[in-house]
């Protein structure tokens, strides 16, 4: 086995095949439309995606906000989220990324954390639930790293990890070489990174991924990331197999130079 796995992001329909295709150690599926609140279907592949040792992880839908205080929103949120750690149950996922969401515009970040707390006592947590940081500013949850401390106070008792993405850190002008320290004196360590690129400057609090070493974050803060973690790394990056495929050797041969 690698001394760094590293995946990449794809299509749900065969994500063996996708993984072959790009060389990759893991990958990272949608179970259901992103944009929706739809429960994933059955599948017909759990029986092999269970019997394969390539590491499964899956992303919960955009819309999801666990930490919003509107309950048309909030609750669909925690029901869409039950279906979808059932799902990735099945075929014994290894996390299920879910990004830390919002609060009101007049309400305190606080609440958010409370908020994430009952979500997650509210369905049967069987697959670990990674916490992604997130690019935005004002009442996102999870745009400021020092946010993992109460959050962890709050749902630290339960199967969690943190999901950096270190695009998301740039963009929200996290300091990048001190990140990695940061979040594992809060929470104990990082479970999976995904690794990105960004297309905009640091402190923008613009999500535009970009390919490995085509956009603004030095090469040296996107790798020394990755290294510092010690997790699974994958490529959210634009483009075909091909071009995933050259993201994730770009980023394996600077981790086996680095480490």
């Amino acid at each position: 086995m690698a001394d760094y796995l590293i995946g990449a992001h794809v299509g749900s329909e065969d994500p063996l095949q996708a993984a072959a295709a790009r060389s990759a150690d893991a990958v990272q599926i949608f179970l259901a439309n992103p944009q929706s609140w739809k429960k994933p279907d059955p599948r017909d592949d759990v029986d092999a995606l269970r019997a394969n040792k390539l590491p499964i992880y899956v992303h919960a839908p955009y819309p999801m906000n666990l930490a919003s205080g509107n309950n048309r929103v909030r609750i669909p949120s925690r029901k869409t989220l039950a279906h979808i750690v059932s799902a990735a149950a099945e075929f014994g996922a290894a996390g299920v990324v879910v990004h830390g969401g919002s609060v009101e515009d007049d309400e305190d970040l606080a609440v958010g954390f409370e908020r994430w707390r009952k979500a997650l006592d509210s369905f049967d947590v069987t697959v670990p639930i990674l916490v992604e940081n997130t690019a935005g500013s004002g009442n996102t949850v999870m745009q400021d790293l020092n946010n993992y401390g109460p959050l962890w106070e709050a749902i630290g008792d339960y199967d969690v990890g943190v999901c950096l993405d270190t695009c998301h850190a740039w963009a929200a002008g996290a300091a990048m070489e001190d990140a990695v320290d940061l979040i594992a004196g809060l929470t104990g360590g990082i479970a999976l990174v995904h690794a990105n690129d960004s297309r905009d400057p640091a402190g923008s609090h613009r999500d535009r991924h970009e390919n490995l070493g085509h956009g603004e974050i030095p090469e040296e803060l996107l790798v020394g990331v990755v290294l510092a973690a010690k997790a699974t790394a994958i490529v959210e990056t634009r483009g075909d197999a091909a071009q995933q495929m050259a993201d994730i050797g770009w980023l394996r041969e600077r981790l086996t130079a680095g480490k």
